[in-house]
């Protein structure tokens, strides 16, 4: 590819954007933590009712355009470029990274004694209930929606400009090409830094602690996670440049990894009954009060639930929104929209219950049982990361729990981020026709780039934590080109179907005339 074909504006700005932010993180911490706590403040407050309201339109977008005329579009000609379990493992692990663990292992502690929780009546219940409501059907409704509008715009409509802009050509024409195309971009890629940059702050420390446990060193956390960031830079670099063949492989790696995770403490725990009977306890609420979750505003502000849980959720999933989605759809040529969509639900929202099941009801089963006080633990301790060990050591065999851990988060950040590389690789291009991967160097590129800002900001907590404000705060106007992106679908796919039938019809007169002449 010429150097001409690269768009230096929307791959250096943004990330020029994003050093500036880190820059007065460090020279003005506190000003900069005060006023953004304060927007985010009112986006939850004033403006989080969007969110919670956008969550559930897209979720009912989702059905409609898998069960409607729209579901039965082929996004590409020709067979499947992938095998189910291929397509399955990568879309998953492409999603999630390494959180999915983290959260699957202690997020009914953050929930067990909050004020809407024992408003409801069995907290051991409805604190595993509402994990699977926010990494559940709304969540995953984002994505398989934006994949099955990328999907379109690439595999039908043969766009060559592979950015989010581009879905919005529809409505925006000749606009697309102009400032509100170029805005939409930016935002984009400074959103995708911004929240892939975040996400490494969540697990990477509890990797650390592992490390500590397995192999006694001396060295501080930090650089432990310093260790930890690029270990798992060099293997998803690696993957990245292998191209999609590198890719799926380790996304096939990751998953038997993470099931074989799954199975060692689900037998090992000798608590197999209390994860499934509670799993579908939890399950079965989730599905009987799921309109009533997701409407819940706590319009009195007696507890702030919402918008500490369920409105921080939804952003920070449409932030992540920028990537995933992208990638999912580049991978679903020769598949319907409807498989994408129920596809994306049955591969997506399966593995990850079927995670918060198993681990979340284990660590539950300690506390219920007994057989650790997990609460006073964490309550004492203040660190989930310590919580966390301190409940795997129950487990038999720890060290060996603790490796595949360890493994298991490593090759989910690592295919996660090979998949963002992939994409905001693609995003560096003016253009680039269906079925060409963008140039090694360019992906090795955006491999090294989007490790580069982690690596900074483990030097200082107050950066990472005001950058994933930031995050939350970039995740209101995505929402809006969200919105726009599936309106353009719905506009664009509805021209293509009139163009089908006027096709159909014209070769049917064909016909018909031949038949005559005979």
């Amino acid at each position: 590819m010429k150097k001409s074909g690269i768009d230096y504006f929307v791959t250096i700005v943004p990330f020029l954007l994003v050093l500036a932010l880190v820059l007065l993180f460090f020279i003005f911490p506190l000003q900069a933590t005060d006023i953004l706590g304060s927007i985010r403040g009112l986006l939850n407050n004033s403006l989080g009712i969007f969110y919670l309201i956008f969550g559930l339109f897209i979720f009912l977008l989702s059905l409609y355009m898998a069960f409607s005329r729209y579901g039965n579009i082929k996004l590409g000609s020709g067979k499947k470029e992938h095998s189910d379990f291929a397509w399955g493992t990568m879309m998953f692990t492409a999603g999630l990274a390494a959180d999915i663990l983290f959260y699957s292992l202690c997020e009914w502690m953050l929930y067990a004694n909050q004020d809407r929780i024992q408003s409801l009546g069995d907290t051991t219940l409805w604190s595993a209930t509402y994990p699977l409501f926010h990494w559940g059907p709304i969540p995953w409704a984002f994505y398989v929606v934006l994949a099955s509008c990328f999907g379109f715009m690439l595999h039908v409509r043969k766009r060559s400009r592979q950015k989010y802009s581009e879905a919005c050509r529809a409505i925006l024409g000749k606009h697309t090409d102009g400032l509100a195309g170029r805005g939409i971009d930016l935002l984009a890629v400074f959103a995708l830094l911004a929240g892939t940059a975040t996400t490494f702050s969540v697990a990477t420390p509890l990797m650390s602690e592992i490390i500590k446990k397995l192999i006694p060193n001396g060295l501080s956390t930090r650089e432990l996670t310093l260790i930890i960031l690029i270990a798992t830079c060099v293997v998803y670099t690696f993957a990245v440049l292998k191209g999609m063949d590198g890719v799926s492989f380790l996304a096939k790696i990751c998953t038997w990894l993470f099931y074989a995770l799954l199975l060692y403490i689900f037998f090992g725990s000798g608590v197999g009954s209390f994860i499934v009977k509670n799993g579908m306890n939890a399950l079965g609420k989730m599905i009987e009060h799921f309109f009533s979750m997701a409407t819940y505003t706590d319009p009195l502000g007696e507890n702030h639930f919402p918008e500490n849980w369920t409105i921080f959720y939804w952003a920070y999933w449409m932030v992540w929104c920028v990537a995933s989605p992208f990638f999912i759809g580049s991978i679903s040529r020769g598949r319907t929209i409807r498989q994408t969509i129920m596809g994306g639900y049955i591969f997506g929202i399966g593995s990850t219950y079927v995670s918060f099941i198993v681990l979340g009801n284990f660590t539950l089963s300690l506390e219920v049982f007994h057989k650790l006080p997990v609460l006073q633990i964490y309550q004492e301790n203040g660190s989930l990361y310590l919580t966390v060990v301190k409940m795997l050591e129950t487990l038999p065999l720890p060290g060996l729990v603790f490796i595949l851990l360890l493994l298991s988060m490593i090759a989910f950040y690592a295919t996660s981020f090979d998949s963002i590389a992939l994409v905001a690789a693609q995003y560096s291009y003016k253009s680039l026709p269906e079925g060409q991967e963008p140039s090694r160097k360019v992906q090795g590129f955006w491999a090294i780039l989007l490790i580069l800002l982690p690596l900074a900001l483990v030097f200082s907590e107050s950066s990472m934590v005001n950058l994933q404000s930031v995050s939350i705060i970039a995740a209101f106007p995505i929402g809006l080109v969200i919105l726009l992106i599936s309106l353009s679908f719905l506009k664009d796919a509805k021209a293509y179907l009139l163009e089908l039938e006027e096709r159909s019809k014209g070769e049917k007169r064909e016909i018909d005339k031949g038949v005559r002449k005979e």
